[in-house]
């Protein structure tokens, strides 16, 4: 299976524009620049599509794997954080995604729930793609 998206960018980096595509349409020329990357501008980035993506992937895992241990979830919520930092040595690098998760399960312990939840972290095919620390606060609703 091969999924595809793709960037145009025109200009320089900080009065350049860009946009960005993906096969389904869901973005069709989306903006994105360095305004909207690094301060506050309109339209998204790539960390704010990476944390998308995780949250959706972590969320579908989850869903997996509670199946397999029998339980059947009523809401799976999850946000991830991607943080960006500058350092010197290396520039521009992601260095952790925190994935929040709230979730109704019915006839689920606390402690199942964490087992359940750290199995779809390590699980997650996103989570395995990247390489930044990945952390998760889980809570039962």
């Amino acid at each position: 299976m091969k999924r595809k998206a793709s960037a145009v960018w025109r200009g320089d980096l900080k009065s350049g524009r860009g946009t960005i595509s993906t096969e389904s349409t869901v973005l069709n020329e989306t903006q994105y620049s360095f305004g909207t990357r690094f301060e506050n501008g309109p339209g998204t980035n790539p960390e704010e599509l990476i944390g998308a993506a995780h949250a959706g992937c972590f969320s579908m895992a989850l869903s997996a794997e509670l199946g397999k241990a029998g339980f059947m979830p009523e809401s799976i919520r999850t946000t991830a954080t991607v943080t960006l930092e500058n350092h010197p040595q290396t520039s521009w690098t992601v260095t952790q995604v925190h994935l929040d998760l709230t979730a109704s399960v019915p006839n689920l312990s606390a402690e199942k729930f964490q087992e359940i939840a750290n199995a779809a972290k390590a699980g997650c095919p996103i989570s395995r793609l990247l390489k930044a620390e990945i952390s998760l606060d889980a809570r039962l609703a």
